[in-house]
């Protein structure tokens, strides 16, 4: 079995806030982000499905300036926050990657079982 990796405090990300991650995964980084929409958290692997980079150039900056989508800092690509499909941009039809996440007294955790 394996164990989820703890990424931050919850209260970390809050209302309408993105944060990125680099956890470890058997050894190699595997970059993840998280952003809180109506109270529920989403994760997605930091990797723009149309040119394989980050998506963000500031550090934990993935959300339109009005927090309605993701971003891609390098190509303005959209991609919506519940389902991480691309709406606007170079690669419509494309999604990114969803990772399970959890919390659970004050942590949020990075689920690793499917990774």
């Amino acid at each position: 079995m394996t164990e989820p990796i703890a990424l931050c405090p919850s209260g970390e990300i809050g209302e309408n806030e993105s944060r990125g991650f680099t956890p470890s995964i058997n050894g190699s980084p595997y970059p993840v982000f998280a952003v809180r929409k109506n109270g529920q958290l989403m994760a997605y692997r930091n990797l723009c499905p149309h040119a394989y980079i980050p998506l963000e150039w500031v550090p934990d900056e993935f959300l339109t300036s009005d927090k309605s989508l993701i971003q891609c800092a390098n190509h303005g690509a959209l991609f919506t926050l519940d389902t991480g499909e691309c709406v606007a941009g170079p690669c419509p039809g494309q999604s990114l990657q969803a990772v399970e996440i959890s919390e659970s007294d004050g942590t949020v955790y990075l689920q690793t079982a499917n990774l």
